[in-house]
């Protein structure tokens, strides 16, 4: 059986071919488990292309991806899925948190019957950033998406060939893979892993990146329109029964003088809760004018291993 660890990379030079193999040498004491990778070089600023070049000069079953520009790292993996073969893919990152010693754990999980496992860690070893951004993700996909009842996600999973087929039809430009998962199946475990630490530099997820991935749920769920509506008629009944109270207290008391600080107050409220809808609805519009207008997911500038005929049946499926 083939697997596919399929490896997003961004300023690696220095680890990724120690991620390779050293997950070779793991996948090797697996009986009947044969490997390729697919390393997707996300536009990096160094070496890193040079260094995936050089693994796949050596390696036949290492398959390298040059992306023309910086498309983040959800879409550099939708570049590599298109490229992958194997029965089973998995994702992995580049800095070796996601540790090429806790893959026996996924294959033996898989092997139970399931679709898709996510690794779940005991600890976790991001930056402040990164560990505030994944809470809020989680949050989210929480209370807004749908997924099977006590299911986690995270950025090292493995899934079936099928699962990828699912995945590669999605042509929107803003990609969540993770909710593109439970899309497509509810057959889905966890398996509790240890999170290693990065063996160098910080985590290239900026307060930029991180937003416009935060941001990117909005393509998979339509609870805030339907919040906006909620908090709209919410708003409408509060301000009816306001006046009503204020013409009640006002036919009682004619001495009564209405505040124009309440008054100053509530208009800031409603504006800013008016301004906040305004701008989700932008962001849906947005997002709609991008998809629209075909942005890609990615453009590709140079593959190396990677086999012509298989990228062009992929296409037209």
């Amino acid at each position: 059986m083939l697997l596919s660890i399929v490896i997003p990379c961004y300023r690696s030079a220095h680890t990724i071919g120690k991620v390779v193999e050293q997950s070779m040498e793991v996948i090797q004491k697996i009986d009947g488990l044969d490997c390729e990778f697919v390393l997707v070089n996300d536009c990096s600023p160094d070496d890193t292309f040079e260094a995936i070049r050089k693994l796949a000069e050596k390696y036949p079953n290492v398959k390298g991806i040059n992306l023309a520009k910086n498309f983040g790292q959800h879409n550099a993996i939708m570049a590599g899925l298109h490229a992958a073969e194997g029965e089973y893919i998995m994702g992995m990152d580049d800095d070796m948190q996601t540790h090429p010693s806790q893959i026996p754990a996924f294959i033996e999980k898989m092997n139970e019957g399931y679709d898709v496992v996510f690794g779940i860690y005991r600890k976790r070893k991001f930056n402040f950033m990164k560990n505030l951004t994944s809470k809020i993700a989680e949050f989210i996909m929480w209370h807004m998406m749908e997924r099977p009842k006590g299911v986690e996600s995270s950025n090292y999973w493995c899934c079936r060939r099928y699962v990828r087929d699912e995945l590669v039809k999605y042509d929107g430009y803003n990609l969540y893979l993770q909710v593109l998962f439970y899309r497509t199946t509810g057959n889905i475990a966890n398996i509790e892993i240890e999170h290693f630490s990065r063996e160098e530099g910080v985590s290239n997820y900026n307060f930029r990146k991180s937003l416009k991935l935060f941001l990117a749920f909005l393509n998979y769920t339509v609870i805030p329109l339907r919040m906006a509506t909620i908090m709209g008629v919410l708003f409408s009944f509060c301000g009816l029964i306001g006046a009503i109270a204020v013409l009640v207290q006002k036919i009682m008391d004619p001495t009564v003088i209405i505040g124009w600080s309440s008054l100053m107050c509530a208009m800031l409220m409603l504006f800013g809760i008016t301004f906040l809808m305004l701008g989700i609805l932008g962001e849906y519009l947005g997002k709609i004018i991008l998809n629209i207008n075909h942005t890609p997911q990615y453009v590709i500038r140079e593959k190396i291993n990677v086999k012509e005929e298989a990228e062009d049946t992929k296409k037209a499926e």
